[in-house]
């Protein structure tokens, strides 16, 4: 549509781009383990690295005197990765008394003394990010994006997360706790005003996602990362990562899951080849167009239910920050430079950020990694 980015585009390379650069910040402050890319030596407590959204659906919950795993999901809007967060070492979680379902929702959580390390590293760089985002883009720039963001909050009335939910089944975004609007969300603007930037733009972009895959037969990630860059002559799996800028596991959960609906196929280039290419089938291309269509269907609908003008306001701040979304000519990039010793600085530079977050069990991270 006139070269302009959906709206969910806009809203996912701002939130990929913020939690890159708190992910970077936090683990060049932390002292951490990972699989691939060492431990910090000498260290008391080294937890395994987590991502921003392991703080926003669990760790700003857990206090010194812990909460119930019933209260921690009531209370974050959205299921969290306990089994995770244990076993990387930022919780503990004592049994509790099951519920009328079994299920041990009466279980205690609290956090490990690496936890409180945690928790008061990646407390206060919410802050720090956004102070640096002010000084790079603009004090009137990031307030009235925050001023956009907010009133299309107040527009919604929803009790969402402050972050994206771990992706479900089929990549799916719907993993929030179906909770009535509550009292505390009565003045969402009001409390708006006081929510990190990525909490922001995250309720938003949850919001369209939620009402896109109400109509769309697969979810808006594959859509917006996997089908939008699949010509008619198919892609070769190897160019993903860099074309989409989500990682190959992520991608390989998209691909099977377009396998399993008869979407997609996923073969050898030509006899004997090594390289392997991904094709849609007639379903796949048809499913597509529903994206192609779709993200702009709902934008219009949001124009038309909470006014032209907040959807004005929201895409003028963004679209001077995103511009296309690439390395080449986002301003978004500007903060993405890895520390030296960061795991982000051992492995290929993205060339676009993500269209969709693609928020996984692995850890938060919004590639997938």
């Amino acid at each position: 549509m006139d070269g302009r980015l959906p709206l969910p585009t806009l809203l996912s390379s701002a939130l990929v781009a913020f939690t890159i650069e708190f992910d970077n910040e936090s683990e060049h402050r932390m002292p951490h383990s990972t699989t691939r890319h060492g431990v910090t030596a000498g260290a008391m407590y080294r937890p395994f690295l987590a991502s921003l959204v392991m703080w926003s659906n669990c760790m700003q919950y857990v206090g010194e005197s812990g909460v119930t795993a019933g209260e921690l999901e009531r209370l974050a809007r959205t299921p969290t990765n306990l089994h995770g967060m244990q076993r990387w070492g930022y919780i503990v979680v004592a049994p509790g008394a099951a519920d009328g379902q079994g299920k041990r929702s009466g279980a205690i959580i609290r956090a490990t003394p690496a936890g409180r390390m945690a928790q008061e590293i990646w407390r206060p760089l919410f802050g720090a990010i956004e102070e640096r985002w002010r000084v790079r883009f603009g004090q009137d720039e990031i307030g009235r994006l925050r001023e956009s963001l907010a009133t299309i909050i107040s527009g919604l009335g929803l009790a969402l997360p402050d972050c994206l939910p771990i992706l479900g089944y089929g990549l799916a975004s719907n993993r929030i706790s179906r909770q009535d609007r509550s009292a505390e969300d009565a003045n969402a603007s009001d409390e708006a005003a006081s929510l990190p930037l990525p909490a922001l733009l995250s309720k938003v972009l949850l919001a369209f996602a939620l009402e896109y895959e109400r109509e769309s037969p697969v979810s808006l990630a594959i859509g917006a990362n996997v089908l939008r860059v699949t010509g008619d002559d198919g892609v070769r799996v190897r160019h993903l990562p860099r074309l989409t800028g989500v990682s190959k596991e992520a991608l390989a959960m998209a691909l099977g899951f377009l396998e399993k609906r008869a979407c997609a196929v996923v073969k050898p280039e030509s006899s004997g080849s090594r390289l392997k290419v991904f094709t849609l089938t007639t379903k796949g291309r048809q499913v597509r167009e529903v994206y192609r269509e779709l993200v702009w269907t709902v934008e219009e609908r949001w124009r038309a239910h909470l006014g032209a003008d907040a959807i004005r306001m929201v895409r003028a701040s963004l679209e001077p920050l995103v511009g296309d979304a690439t390395a080449q000519q986002s301003l978004l990039f500007r903060g993405l430079e890895p520390y030296p010793d960061g795991w982000r600085a051992a492995v290929p530079k993205p060339a676009v950020l993500p269209h969709y977050p693609m928020v996984l069990h692995r850890g938060g991270f919004p590639d997938g990694s």
